[in-house]
């Protein structure tokens, strides 16, 4: 049986490591310094299929703190500012930002 992280990993542009803090479920990034944050601006990115691979192997070896690893999308904006490469991301790390609309009566 092959591992999902032995799998070919595609990735089409800067991304990071992403899971859910396993004590509370929130959303929180792999850093450099090879430990857990909830501000995606620590996140390390990464851009090739192989450092992807080799933090994603680190993240699904650290079970103590998160669940459901895997690599997500990201935009680096102005050389420094990371964010959130897709919507499902945006809506995973800011939560549903949907404006009520008031109804007449």
């Amino acid at each position: 049986m092959t591992s999902p992280l032995q799998q070919k990993i595609k990735i089409a542009g800067p991304s990071v490591v992403t899971a859910n803090r396993a004590t509370d479920g929130v959303v929180i990034y792999r850093t450099a310094s090879h430990d857990w944050s909830d501000a995606i601006t620590d996140a390390a990115v990464v851009e090739n299929a192989d450092d992807a691979r080799a933090l994603l192997a680190e993240a699904v070896q650290d079970d103590l703190h998160a669940i459901g690893a895997y690599i997500a999308p990201v935009v680096v904006v102005g050389g420094s500012k990371i964010e959130a490469g897709n919507l499902r991301e945006r809506i995973r790390a800011e939560g549903v930002t949907v404006p009520l609309v008031s109804v007449r009566s």
